[in-house]
């Protein structure tokens, strides 16, 4: 544990203020590996860029061909590429600038990209303490960069802030194009840039009076010198003593001109002729008023005379303070009535330097990846309640973290949906939904014991294994509390945010796959059974045959983490829409979403698979590219396949054009289609996909389960959760069984059918 010392650059000598103890290395991540170094310096905050590589450990399987045992699991190490964003007080760039210069090994680095008001003024400190030449990049093309990456790359990046509501945060969707935009950047003064692409853009207005403005008015007025400490006054004060109201001139409203009683006539008004002295928090939310007034009538001109209708609100006056946010968002509201959103981003203090370490990555230039937030290394968004956890607040400008890890594939958004832009993965919003929220983590909370267990018995052979699977139970416990005192701490929050989360803390502790001994002992048995099923299956009728094989699939997604017990009693369905489709022609392509390994995929998936390929209809088999619970990998099922194909003459025939396997990018027991691999992508249209089967509570319920589809589609699971069968209007067991055709083609049929 080493300690950072807070330096006091007010005074000449240096001397220490104060300081804190904190394990540098926890924020400094990785230092050995870093290889490129980025930093943007204002007035009061330093954002510290760098890019390394970090080794961790995956579960690798390997094909047996002549043995019993179907495959083996092997643990190797592989390198991912880290993007590390740190934010810290201007006050210990010195010693933080000493630590990296102790820790840093392989770097071939020699030039560090910087940008920002103070990156004059510590120009030599930097190249003196790393050895390391300046190079200055152009502010506002780095902000641009920044802000272009994180609402790529980054979901529920941005927000509507809405005070009074029940939860502050409102996050938006990841819009599939983000240009044009405009951006107001509030530092000093505010600059007002339209951005129409990557590259593209140009300041069309601004204004001298902005933080600045505030921040030397507010210090004349109240003789308070710290920013934060001025807006601690504004979050105490009433405006309405200093500022004159309509209602003051008139006795009430002016009707005939739509303004009502409350609005502001005159900022200071009173301050002219009332004979009293005001008090510094009054004054201070007058000043506060005044200018944020000023600047969202501004924006509002700016976007509709540009008919633009997103507009993101950055720079230091915003700082995810309450107070800020929300009188920008009520003037634009009062300005547009409406029309406009006022948009505030999670990572806004982040962006220069996320533009100026994108500026010196020409050679891997990482807008050529698509990227992901690591949660277990990134802090989350505090509170923006001045009554919430002051501490906390009164820290949050100290050491703020980010970090993004590289996908292995470019993501985009899969082309069946009928409305990527408006398309909502999750069907339950936890960070509006106080029951719903308490209810998951208390399930989380309870769970953790059960992991921990399966992490260590995952790794028999490494003696330390407990120790980190601890390490791992003390971080994601910690993160539970976080979120319940803050759900919107990375955006919203939900069961698919709570599961990644969790996948990304085991990865940090190397437990790449838990489950992995328990899906190769079920992936065994369930394989010994597969030529009975079928043959079972080619006894029937066409018509029972139908219902058999779905019958097969949800028996065998009973079999799942979320079961309580097992049910016995299966589901007899009927519906026309489904039977109606398979009388018809085949269908060109199915895309199918798998989910469990063991029975769910080789006696229920697989018989589905074989239906639907005698048909003449080719399958798209889509599995996660890593384990997450007991979900089959990209791996497994291509070995699955491959074994089936050898003891089937059926899949035989079809396996080498008609079934292909394809990642899906993520490490989760859901879907989120709107960042789906390139590839999968790229098959889908070249197969002319016209049917889509989603399979298994996390990917058919949890999420996407009112996601529109372009093409038919089929949503299978069995609820496994009473609160979620509760909250659906069914009975613990019930199937789900949702068959939809677009409305310009049919109408829906779908069934939600309990156990009888």
């Amino acid at each position: 544990m080493a300690e950072f010392s807070r330096v006091d650059s007010s005074s000449s000598s240096h001397t220490m203020d104060k300081s804190i103890t904190l394990p540098p290395d926890e924020i400094f991540r990785n230092l050995e590996n870093a290889k490129r170094f980025a930093i943007d310096i204002g007035g009061s905050l330093t954002k510290l860029a760098y890019y390394s590589t970090v080794q961790h450990k995956v579960a690798k399987v390997r094909s047996f061909d002549h043995s019993a045992k179907l495959y083996e699991i092997s643990v190797q190490e592989e390198v991912t590429a880290r993007l590390h964003f740190i934010k810290f007080e201007n006050a210990y760039i010195e010693t933080c600038l000493d630590f990296i210069k102790d820790h840093l090994v392989n770097t071939e680095t020699k030039v560090i990209k910087a940008t920002g008001g103070g990156a004059h003024k510590f120009k030599e400190l930097i190249e003196r303490k790393l050895g390391l030449k300046v190079d200055k990049e152009d502010e506002m093309t780095c902000l641009i960069k920044g802000c272009n990456f994180v609402l790529r790359n980054i979901p529920h990046e941005a927000f509507v802030y809405a005070k009074h509501a029940d939860s502050e945060f409102r996050f938006q969707t990841t819009h599939p194009d983000i240009f044009p935009y405009l951006l107001v950047n509030i530092g000093s003064g505010v600059s007002i840039v339209k951005v129409e692409s990557e590259d593209k853009f140009e300041r069309i207005g601004g204004s001298s009076i902005g933080g600045g403005t505030f921040w030397g008015l507010g210090a004349l007025l109240t003789k308070t010198k710290r920013f934060d400490e001025l807006l601690q006054l504004a979050s105490k004060g009433q405006h309405t003593s200093v500022d004159m109201l309509v209602k003051d001139i008139y006795g009430g409203s002016y009707g005939s001109l739509g303004l009502t009683g409350d609005l502001i006539a005159s900022s200071f008004g009173k301050s002219a002729t009332a004979d009293k002295e005001f008090s510094k928090e009054d004054m201070a939310k007058s000043l506060l008023h005044m200018i944020s007034n000023d600047i969202g009538q501004l924006a509002c001109l700016y976007a509709k005379l540009h008919n633009l209708s997103r507009v993101y609100f950055g720079g230091f006056f915003i700082r995810g303070h309450p107070v800020t946010m929300h009188t920008i968002t009520y003037s634009i509201n009062f300005f547009t009535k409406g029309e406009v959103q006022a948009l505030f981003l999670r990572h806004e203090g982040y962006l220069g330097a996320i533009g100026a370490f994108l500026k010196g990555a020409e050679e891997d230039n990482p807008n050529q990846y698509s990227w992901g937030e690591n949660y277990a290394g990134s802090s989350g968004l505090m509170s923006v309640s001045p009554d919430m956890y002051p501490m906390q607040r009164a820290r949050s400008g100290t050491f703020d973290m980010l970090e993004m890890d590289r996908l292995e594939r470019q993501l985009v958004n899969l082309p069946l949906l009928q409305d990527a832009s408006s398309y909502i993965p999750d069907t339950v919003d936890l960070t509006e939904d106080a029951q719903a929220r308490e209810y998951w983590l208390y399930c989380f909370e309870e769970a953790l014991d059960g992991v921990v267990k399966r992490a260590v018995a995952s790794q028999p052979d490494m003696p330390e294994a407990a120790e980190r699977a601890e390490k791992f139970r003390q971080k994601y416990r910690h993160k539970l509390q976080t979120l319940r005192h803050q759900p919107f701490a990375y955006g919203s929050l939900t069961v698919r945010s709570l599961l990644d989360t969790r996948e990304h803390c085991l990865n940090e502790f190397n437990f790449p796959d838990p489950y992995s001994k328990i899906k190769q002992r079920e992936n065994d048995i369930a394989l010994k059974y597969y030529q009975k099923a079928v043959k079972s299956m080619e006894k029937l009728s066409w018509e029972e045959r139908q219902f058999a094989l779905v019958r097969g699939v949800l028996a065998g997604n009973v079999f799942d983490w979320g079961a309580k017990a097992v049910s016995d009693s299966l589901v007899d369905w009927f519906s026309s829409g489904w039977l109606g489709s398979l009388s018809g022609p085949p269908h060109k392509c199915a895309l199918f979403f798998v989910d469990n390994s063991g029975v769910d995929i080789i006696l229920g998936v697989m018989p589905f698979v074989r239906e639907l390929l005698s048909r003449g209809t080719e399958v798209v088999l889509a599995s996660n590219s890593g384990p997450a619970l007991n979900d089959v990998t990209n791996g497994e099922l291509q070995i699955l396949t491959e074994r089936i194909a050898a003891m089937d003459p059926v899949i035989h025939i079809y396996a080498p054009g008609e079934i292909l396997d394809v990642h899906t990018p993520d490490s989760l027991p859901l879907l989120f289609p709107s960042r789906l691999d390139k590839v999968l992508a790229m098959v889908v249209r070249e197969r002319q996909t016209d049917l889509v089967i989603i399979e298994g509570m996390g990917r058919a319920i949890h999420t996407n389960y009112y996601a529109m589809l372009s093409c038919e589609s089929l949503k299978m699971a069995v609820i496994k959760n009473s609160w979620l069968a509760d909250r659906l209007g069914g009975k613990l067991f019930s199937v789900v069984f949702k068959y939809e055709v677009p409305a310009d083609k049919a109408d829906e049929d779908s069934a939600l059918l309990t156990p009888s």
